[in-house]
């Protein structure tokens, strides 16, 4: 069968919302419960992260959503045990995000077996080397049916974007600007001279953009530049918000999509 990331791009181009949040938070329990209601109130993709005590690439908003999420107990064992049963109820695709250490010391063939019992479709993980990847990881990552989906940011050479592609499956992960995730940003601070170039390169993978989206602004800009575009911290803080999590979660999205 198809990767669910591949279906959703060959039956969808533009406009693809995908959320990022923290698996564990605000409370332990309510991981697999978030990404029922993503996909009921109408969201495409989701990236569920696994909390991690240094991340590099995340702002204070999810870094403190990890904090909270590792303090309630969350951990991989808890994660996979509470995804064990996801895809009785979730078609849409899922992707596992965060950083190779906690994953190294779970064991990347038995990370990847799990993801596979899980119904998982793709990982993000920021600091895992390419050359690790293609040299120990590749042959796990594809026995499971899991795309390895990259990043690049503004800096990137275009040797280094063309390198990326080849690799990447899925689609890539556009970095909007050089900072870490949830850094304020107005449509008019994205590097659009950046979109723009990648455009004109003609990648085989589609593109997401992230950093930086939180509103229907950020979101319909971004979407003009690449297949659709990643929300995180601007989620995660609607999940701190008073009232019950279906409504949060559902006034959320529909501030988004309008």
């Amino acid at each position: 069968m198809n990767n669910r990331i591949d279906q959703l791009f060959t039956r969808k181009n533009k406009e693809i919302l995908s959320v990022y949040f923290t698996a564990g938070f605000p409370e332990i329990d309510q991981t697999a419960v978030i990404i029922e209601l993503l996909e009921k109130h109408g969201v495409d993709l989701v990236e569920i992260g696994m909390p991690f005590s240094d991340p590099t690439a995340d702002g204070p908003t999810i870094q403190k959503s990890s904090d909270i999420a590792l303090k309630n107990g969350m951990t991989l064992e808890v994660l996979f045990k509470q995804l064990k049963n996801i895809r009785n109820s979730v078609k849409m695709p899922l992707i596992l995000m965060g950083y190779i250490n906690p994953v190294l010391h779970y064991g990347m063939e038995r990370f990847c077996d799990q993801c596979r019992e899980c119904g998982i479709d793709g990982l993000i993980i920021p600091d895992m080397p390419l050359n690790e990847y293609d040299a120990h990881f590749r042959k796990y990552f594809e026995a499971a049916g899991l795309h390895n989906i990259l990043l690049i940011t503004p800096q990137t050479s275009e040797a280094r974007i063309l390198e990326i592609d080849r690799n990447s499956g899925g689609f890539i992960y556009m970095v909007s600007s050089s900072s870490t995730t949830g850094a304020g940003k107005k449509v008019e601070d994205f590097r659009t001279d950046y979109f723009e170039r990648l455009q004109e390169m003609n990648l085989k993978n589609p593109r997401l953009i992230g950093f930086g989206i939180s509103d229907r602004e950020t979101f319909a800009n971004a979407c003009k530049y690449a297949s659709g575009a990643i929300i995180g911290s601007a989620f995660i803080k609607a999940l701190q918000q008073e009232g019950p999590l279906e409504s949060r979660i559902s006034g959320f999205i529909h501030s988004v999509r309008g």
